[in-house]
């Protein structure tokens, strides 16, 4: 079992930045891919970026070019890096992780508006 706890979400004007974090509390080397989930209201929950052990990543059509997943072993962290942030991009962001069964984290909601 592994507990995801995720940080940095907030309000933020169209265009502007924000980072998430995802904080493991163990070890996250053994975990086969890490990502990021967000559920707009009203919407299903879908893939923004994952990340697998050996370092490819994979990104939502929506937010290529302008996010970036990346993730540090040595601190049992994955990150999101959000640019160019549009009021779409609106929702609540959960970590995810997969080791033969799905870890969630409890959510930050991001705000983009002006």
């Amino acid at each position: 079992q592994v507990q995801l706890v995720e940080s940095g979400g907030g309000l933020v004007q169209p265009g502007g930045s924000l980072r998430l974090s995802c904080a493991a509390s163990r070890s996250i080397a053994s975990i086969n891919a890490m990502g990021w989930y967000r559920q707009a209201p009203e919407k299903q929950r879908e893939l923004v970026a994952r990340i697998i052990s050996g370092g490819s990543t994979d990104y939502a059509d929506s937010v290529k070019g302008r996010f970036t997943i990346a993730r540090s072993n040595a601190k049992n962290t994955v990150y999101l890096q959000m640019n160019s942030l549009k009021p779409e991009d609106t929702a609540v962001y959960y970590c995810w992780g997969w080791e033969g069964a799905e870890y969630w984290g409890q959510g930050t909601q991001v705000t983009v508006s002006s």
